[in-house]
Parts: C-alpha cells; structure tokens; sequence
C-alpha cells in the first residue's frame, strides 16, 4: 500500500475540513463518505464530490466502500458503535472527540479495540499537535518547571449563540449531546489537562445549566480538583463569556508559567521556592527571579491541526510508528469531564476512578426526567447513525 483510502461517515462541519486536509496529503486519498442525509454531501468541494462515492448507510458504505481507513465524525452518542463497526468491518479509525459520551461506553470501545491489534485507532485530539502546547508538555516533563504546585486554566472564549444550540435537536440536550460545555467545546482542553498533569484524585465543581441559554445542559462550570501528589487545580469554562479569556496558568517550585494569547511567559525563581522558603533569612519578599517569553516554532502547523493527525495515522498505517492520540487515551478526559458534571449534579466531592455505572445511571435519569424542548431552526449536524445499522 502506497495511498491510504479514506472514507468519512457524518458530513457536518467539522468533515468537510477532514475532507480537504485527506485531499491535501500526497499519501492519502478520500473516497467515499456517508451520511443519512443525502444533502448534507452538498458540503464537500464539488470538484471533490465528483470523484468519491456517497453512501446514506453504514452498512453498505462499510462493505462496499473502496477504504482502508474510516474518520467517524457524528453526534457524540453514536461514536462508539460507529467505531466498533468500522473495526469489525476491518477499517484503522480516527474518532471524533470526544470519545464518547460518558465513560462506561468508552470502556466497552476501548474493549472492542482491543481485540483489533492490527487496526490503526487514533483520536482527534488535534490540539495535541500545537507547538505551544507541545512546548509546554516537554517543559514540564523534562523537569523544567519542577514539582508543580497549583493549575488554573480559564476557557472561557467558547462563546456561542443561542442560534447556534438551536441550530440541531440533538445540540445541548441530555439525550442528544449527552451534555454541554464540558463534552462538546472542553474534550480538547480536559485532554491537555490529564496530558500535563494526570488525573486527579478527587474532583469538586459547580455547574450551571442552561445559565446563559435556552438549553438543559451545562453552558458554566467551576470546577477544583486535587491530586494525590498534593497539587490542585482549577477548571473554569463557559459558553456564555464574549470575548472570554483562554489562559493557563501554572505554579511550580521554579516559578510560574502563563500560556495565553498564543504566548507563553515564565517567570523563573533564581532559587526553587521550598528551598528559599526555608533558608531565606528575609521575612518579606521574593529571591530574584527572570521574566522569560518561551520561544517555539510553529511554521504554521497550528494552522493544520486536523490535517496533522491524519497524517500521523496515514504515517503509522504505511510506516508504522506512534501516535500523537492513541483512541484509548480518550477516556482519561472525558472521566474528568464526567466527573465534574456529576460532581455539580451531586453537589459533592467525587472521587477518581469514577464509578462508570454510577455516571450512566445519572444520565439516564437526566435523559429519561427531561421535559425539555426546543425549537430547531436549521439542521447543520448530522442525526443518529445508530438507526442506520
């Protein structure tokens, strides 16, 4: 094999990115793509559409379809049994974020690849390949920053309107989206936390539902976490903030590194605070200390986060090789982001490993207890591919 064949199954707005970034890799090739919705292929370039062949059925689009890989970008809840048809129709998969809408369907994905150790399955955790945000992983690893002591990352720059939630039936719905800010804009965000820090030990938030929409799910989350090295942490985001603030800020033993605005600032202790702390003969101030700007090349490639982790799979299929996203890594921050939403709901402390169990059973209250209904405006997402197999 010299090429990989791509297919696509669910044509909304995110896949007609992954359609141009697979055009634009000489050793990759879409074609074919599915969706239950036969208009929605009007989205694809039509120079490309002209050279592809469309499916409206998973089935005969995963029997039929001339492809050795298969990208599944529908509604969250059809994310799972999408992926584990795909693998036992012999397909590599790249699989949407997040992976799925609470953890206990990600630990039976997770299971069903497992028994495909032949199969390519990454993750688009595209953020993952922004070079700031590898700069501040390798910072941390390499001892840089030492022990770290406090997080504290604000996203609130999600802003979106209430056109957008009423945009699809599935948007912001217990039954359709499974939640809100934290399993539709933050999946990236929890990725880098546990990426950087690990997972914490115990998980505390407050959640505000529908505070700023006309929606069910959680549009505001406050969120503190502890770690079992004694570190904490606060997660702060929200899509009712205009312009919203995107800033990460970590505490450590040898000062303090900001990351916002595309810039990263470290101010570094001339002396690691333990050590000053409990030599100093001063009992005011601070030892001196640099104010540094992190340099890191990006040459662009933030520009082309999708296309980078296609072509990361396209590499390892052909090549072999790691991935920048293992699918299975996919559960550690959907498990954060289930954690806290339970949290809120409970209004109680939770402790990780979360109860996978006890998480599904919530949302099925939450789904089977909803009365809400809203009016849909225009359907831009695609429906459940569930029904169609």
């Amino acid at each position: 094999m010299d090429k990989v064949k791509f297919g696509i199954i669910g044509i909304g707005n995110i896949s007609t990115f992954h359609a141009k970034s697979i055009c634009e890799l000489a050793q990759a090739e879409l074609t074919a793509v599915c969706d239950i919705n036969p208009e929605a292929f009007l989205r694809i370039d039509a120079a490309v559409r002209s050279k592809i062949k469309c499916f409206t059925d998973v089935e005969t689009f995963l029997n039929e379809a001339d492809i050795d890989a298969v990208i599944v970008s529908v509604p969250h809840y059809s994310h799972p049994d999408i992926a584990i048809a795909a693998m036992n129709a012999g397909k590599h998969i790249i699989v949407e974020k997040p992976i799925a809408v609470h953890k206990r369907e990600a630990e039976r994905l997770i299971a069903e690849a497992a028994k495909h150790p032949e199969l390519v399955k990454s993750l688009m955790f595209n953020q993952r390949t922004i070079p700031a945000h590898k700069k501040i992983k390798q910072m941390i690893d390499n001892g840089e920053l030492g022990t770290i002591r406090r997080i504290n990352w604000i996203i609130t720059d999600w802003f979106r309107s209430q056109i957008y939630y009423d945009s699809g039936d599935w948007r912001a719905s217990w039954r359709g989206e499974g939640g809100g800010v934290l399993l539709n804009q933050c999946p990236h965000q929890l990725d880098l936390m546990q990426w950087f820090f690990g997972l914490p030990c115990k998980v505390r938030a407050d959640v505000k539902l529908g505070k700023y929409h006309d929606i069910e799910v959680e549009d505001e989350v406050n969120a503190y976490l502890e770690y079992a090295d004694g570190k904490t942490g606060n997660f702060i985001a929200s899509t009712g903030e205009m312009p919203g603030t995107n800033r990460l800020e970590i505490t450590a033993e040898r000062g303090r590194l900001v990351f916002e605005d595309g810039k990263i600032e470290f101010i570094r202790n001339e002396i690691p605070t333990s050590e000053y702390c409990r030599h100093t003969d001063k009992k005011f101030g601070i030892c001196d200390n640099w104010k540094c700007e992190v340099r890191f090349e990006d040459n662009g490639i933030s520009a082309h986060q999708h296309r980078n982790v296609i072509e990361n799979v396209v590499n390892v299929i052909l090549h072999g090789g790691e991935l920048i996203a293992p699918m299975e890594e996919g559960i550690r921050g959907l498990e954060l982001g289930n954690a806290m939403l339970l949290s809120g709901l409970k209004h109680e402390t939770v402790e990780l490993p979360l109860d996978s169990a006890e998480y599904a059973a919530c949302l099925d209250t939450l789904i089977a207890t909803s009365r809400y209904h809203k009016k849909v405006v225009a359907a831009n997402d695609s429906g459940d591919f569930t029904k169609s197999f």
